[in-house]
């Protein structure tokens, strides 16, 4: 007993030491750094370096969510449509992000925000980032103490990457996959970064003072008008009848994704403002954002009540990513109260496109224009409606004492879009039929497309592959072994 008491005394003293020295050391790191502060100057050099890191922080974080809403895509897409198309469609989804990655860096962001074109049309530089990385005394250089070219990349290729992925999903269960890798590049490399220059950077667009703050055109209008231009080369679906849409195979996929793309919608629109030096505006763009996607969510859950008689889960969560596109261009531009006007009628009009594009008999799986495609179009006009002066260099949209000036420029700006969109993805998926790589072989259609291109099933155990032979409660694909090409 005499012992342990010793023991632990002889403990307790050398943990005190040990105290002591470990607290010694940290002061002799500590204090010489303190006195170094102290002597420091404060110059506007160093605030602005301050700045500069706080800035590339905020925009690289928000980028990370951006590029997280390939999740939700792939997520929301794989629940939506049925099961025996799921694989293909995490494939194209998680496989859209690479192409537009090397397409992007390699010819996007050069034609995105290179030096401008004396037409307005185009950037002509900065082709593979060649001109983002200098060599002085053989350490690298990577800009100024604002946001370096780098940091810049990464959060438009982010962009980039969810104009390709919106395409996929009006596109599901139906597309040649080497035609699918073919025209992601396509988009990817020439048909959005040509948009993007032409409002974001420094294009006729701009120059004619176009307004979208975070892309219900750049983004949305393009991805959507692709959708559509998909869906009507593609064609239906086999045994697809209108007028009776397919039930989504897994509402609970479809849910988790429309939720990572409400959260990652947070750095899409906040994350624009490409720095923390206007909090206001950081703060009115986050509002703006959340009343836009609630409005939305709230009033098509209603709206289809009142002519089913039925609360539908996947209405409600189109509807809410009809609020965050819709406000996507204007989030920067409207008041609060403005924004919840937006989201609610968004939430209506996405609902109007089903029916339209139901009607037309086009088959669109996800509803991917009229999410995207009609909800960014009519975000881009509200701007010209309901624009605050204050926030639109005194211009004011037509309720609010501008006139139709701005209205008439988003209306341009629109139309332009959607023509250069649907001519060149129209062009490019002529050419991927006239060869045979637009639509899948009718072998696909026998056995489904995961099988056939693929050879694989997202649910084995419910829905087995050929030749594994039924399940107990499932039904084999058929007897045909999984076939590649034609």
């Amino acid at each position: 007993m005499k012992d342990l008491k010793k023991y632990r005394k002889r403990s307790r003293h050398l943990y005190r030491l040990l105290s002591i020295a470990i607290a010694a050391i940290i002061l002799t790191l500590i204090v010489p750094a303190i006195q170094a502060q102290d002597d420091t100057t404060v110059t506007p050099e160093t605030i602005s370096a301050l700045q500069g890191s706080i800035d590339t922080t905020w925009v690289l974080l928000t980028g990370f969510l951006v590029f997280f809403m390939q999740v939700g895509f792939a997520m929301l897409e794989a629940g939506f449509i049925q099961q025996k198309g799921v694989v293909n469609a995490l494939l194209e989804n998680f496989m859209d992000a690479g192409l537009t990655g090397l397409a992007f860096w390699a010819v996007g962001f050069g034609l995105a925000f290179g030096t401008p074109h004396a037409s307005g049309l185009f950037g002509t530089s900065n082709f593979f980032l060649s001109d983002a990385l200098t060599y002085a005394d053989g350490a690298p250089v990577y800009g100024g103490a604002g946001l370096s070219t780098f940091t810049f990349f990464f959060f438009q290729f982010a962009f980039a990457a969810t104009a390709s992925t919106i395409t996929t999903g009006a596109m599901a269960e139906r597309t040649d996959f080497i035609g699918d890798v073919i025209y992601s590049i396509i988009a990817g490399a020439i048909i959005y970064p040509i948009v993007v220059h032409w409002i974001w950077g420094g294009g006729w667009l701009a120059q004619r003072g176009f307004y979208d703050f975070a892309g219900s055109t750049v983004v949305h209008t393009v991805g959507g008008v692709m959708a559509l231009m998909g869906a009507i080369m593609l064609g239906p679906r086999v045994g697809r009848v209108f007028g009776q849409m397919p039930k989504p195979h897994n509402l609970s996929l479809a849910m988790l994704g429309a939720g990572i793309l409400w959260f990652g919608w947070y750095g899409f629109n906040p994350g624009s403002t490409l720095g923390t030096g206007n909090t206001g505006l950081m703060g009115l763009v986050t509002v703006n954002t959340t009343l836009a996607c609630s409005a939305g969510t709230v009033v098509a859950m209603f709206f289809l009540y009142f002519r089913t008689g039925k609360w539908d889960l996947g209405i409600t969560l189109n509807g809410a990513l009809a609020g965050l596109v819709a406000i996507t261009a204007g989030c920067a531009f409207v008041a609060p109260w403005a924004s919840v006007v937006i989201g609610a009628l968004a939430g209506i009009v996405v609902i109007l496109a089903v029916d339209l594009i139901e009607a037309l008999k086009i088959d669109d799986p996800v509803g991917a224009f009229a999410v995207h495609g009609a909800c960014g179009i009519f975000g881009t006009l509200m701007i010209g409606i309901l624009g605050q002066p204050e926030l639109t260099n005194g211009a004011g949209g037509l309720l609010l004492g501008g006139g139709f000036d701005m209205f008439i420029n988003q209306l341009i700006g629109s139309v332009s879009v959607i023509i250069w969109t649907g001519v060149t993805i129209g062009i490019t998926f002529a050419a991927l039929k006239a060869v045979g790589h637009l639509r899948v072989s009718p072998k696909a259609d026998e056995v489904g497309i995961d099988v056939y291109e693929h050879g694989a099933s997202v649910w084995p155990d419910v829905l087995s592959l050929p030749g594994d032979g039924p399940m107990a409660g499932s039904e084999s694909l058929g007897a045909k072994s999984p076939a590649v090409g034609d």
